[in-house]
Order: C-alpha cells, then sequence, then structure tokens
C-alpha cells in the first residue's frame, strides 16, 4: 500500500492564494450585484403614509415637508436622518419611520397635546402634557380657553406641576387661572381671570399648596361680608395669614374680617389690607 505523498509547500500554497482569489472575486461579484439591485427604479419612494393621531400636523403637510429633503431610495435612505427630519416638523413630538417593500416609507408620529401658552397668549410657544414647551402656530380660536404658564424653560415641568395642583383649588371657588407665573428668584404668582393678582411667594410645592388652600378656605366669607366686591390682589407670604385689597374698600376701617362663626375650630383670617 503507497502512503499519500504530501504537496509541495509551494504548491500548498498557491492552491491557498487561489482559493483566496476566488472568495474575493464571488465578494466582489455579490456587492456588485447587491449595488446593481438597490439602483434599480423598482426601489424608488413611491408614497409616504403618516399614521397616529394626527390633529394639527395635516398629513399631506407633513408629506411634503419630508418627501422634498429626501434622497436616495427605500434601501439607501437613513432613516435615523428622516426621523429626525420629521421630528423638526411643527407639532411632532416623536416619530417612527420604517420601510414597507418595495417602495413605501411609514411614518409614525405622536403629535404634542397644547395645554397652555407659554409665556403669552397668542404667541407660537405652547406647553404639552409633558410640560415640554414646543413651537407651533395653533389654528384660529384653539387656544381660547388656554392658560399662560410662564417661568424659566427648563422649570417648565415643575410649573405645570403646581399649575395642576391649584387650578382645582381656585375652580371649586368659581375662579380660574389666567396666568401662572414664576420669576428667575424663585416667586410664584398666579392672575385670575377676573383680575385679581395673587402672590404666593417662594417654597415647596407643599407649601405653595398650603397657602392656596388656605385662601381659599377663608376668603369667601369675607367677600361674603363686604357685599361680595371683586378681589383686587392678594398677598400669600405672610407666614400666619394673608394680606388683600378689595375693590371700593380703600381704608383700614373698612375691612374687618366677619366675627368668627361657632363651631369646633376657626379657619385661618386673613389681616387688614395696607391702605393704597
Amino acid at each position: 500500500m503507497n502512503a499519500t505523498q504530501a504537496l509541495p509547500l509551494d504548491v500548498r500554497l498557491m492552491d491557498g492564494a487561489a482559493a483566496a482569489l476566488y472568495a474575493l472575486a464571488a465578494v466582489l461579484a455579490l456587492a456588485a450585484l447587491g449595488g446593481w439591485v438597490v439602483r434599480q427604479p423598482v426601489w424608488s419612494l413611491s408614497a409616504i403614509e403618516v399614521y397616529g393621531d394626527v390633529q394639527n400636523q395635516r398629513a399631506a403637510a407633513l408629506q411634503a415637508h419630508v418627501a422634498g429633503r429626501l434622497q436616495g431610495n427605500l434601501w439607501t435612505l437613513d432613516l435615523l436622518q428622516v426621523q429626525q427630519l420629521v421630528q423638526g416638523a411643527p407639532w411632532v413630538r416623536s416619530a417612527v419611520v420604517q420601510r414597507q417593500f418595495p417602495n413605501r416609507l411609514r411614518i409614525t408620529i405622536e403629535e404634542h397635546q397644547p395645554l397652555a401658552w407659554w409665556g403669552q397668549a397668542g404667541g407660537t410657544q405652547l406647553l404639552n402634557q409633558y410640560g415640554e414647551v414646543f413651537e407651533a402656530e395653533p389654528a384660529l380660536g384653539q387656544g381660547l380657553n388656554w392658560s399662560v404658564l410662564a417661568g424659566p424653560s427648563e422649570r417648565a415641568t415643575q410649573v405645570l406641576e403646581l399649575y395642576r395642583s391649584v387650578r382645582p383649588v381656585f375652580e371649586r371657588n368659581g375662579w380660574g387661572i389666567e396666568q401662572l407665573s414664576l420669576d428667575e428668584r424663585g416667586s410664584w404668582r398666579i392672575v385670575l381671570d377676573d383680575g385679581a393678582r395673587i402672590e404666593i411667594g417662594r417654597g415647596s410645592p407643599l407649601e405653595l399648596q398650603q397657602r392656596v388652600e388656605r385662601f381659599t378656605q377663608t376668603v369667601p366669607a369675607l367677600l361674603q361680608h363686604y357685599g361680595g366686591r371683586p378681589l383686587e390682589t392678594v398677598d400669600l407670604r405672610h407666614p400666619d395669614g394673608y394680606a388683600l385689597r378689595i375693590q371700593g374698600v380703600s381704608t383700614l376701617a373698612e375691612l374687618q374680617l366677619p366675627p368668627p362663626q361657632p363651631g369646633p375650630s376657626r379657619p385661618a383670617q386673613a389681616p387688614a389690607a395696607p391702605t393704597p
């Protein structure tokens, strides 16, 4: 029985080099074929489909916004770049972009849901339900019932949280909040829908809430005692009460608290307002 003779080293090297060349040629051929395939007209985008709860951003406008800026076909498009482009459109908070074979692009968007004006009524800055400030132009008459919230943009979430906290407290007494603002020093103030201005001052959310609760629990009896005259200004920054000014009451003698009602507990009382 003859033993198998090993091939010389140079022959083995030549065989290995030939195999590598064949493999490289196959890879290059596949790459060329793939490049040819993805350049075929069949992959050219024919439609952009928009899904989601679209109320403020018209689908046709969004399609036009995107289509005029796209480069490439279904295979060569950078989906991340398309996503950023869509999210730069007005009213769009987030977007998911997907390929749909053979030649469609599917875009699912989440719109901002505006809750209030930010900074000033009638402007282009709005606040959504997450406390995020965004730029958009509401439709005519869309924001008639919105409050105006204002403050440093990085604290917009805190402004919205306090608004949600104190709004029902005022509504129980028939007041709406026209404006809630936070200044650079951290002091809060409110303007009611009847024009009354309320200085809440600084403090933790709990402290601010307690001041508003104390005021709204005690002021109705006081206003009733003075014939239901409307408020002008209120200062809740006093540690043991609050100061206020009522329209038509201009002297210390005129502004006296009604006698306390009998009962197990006595409500907090407001000190007299200063003479204007």
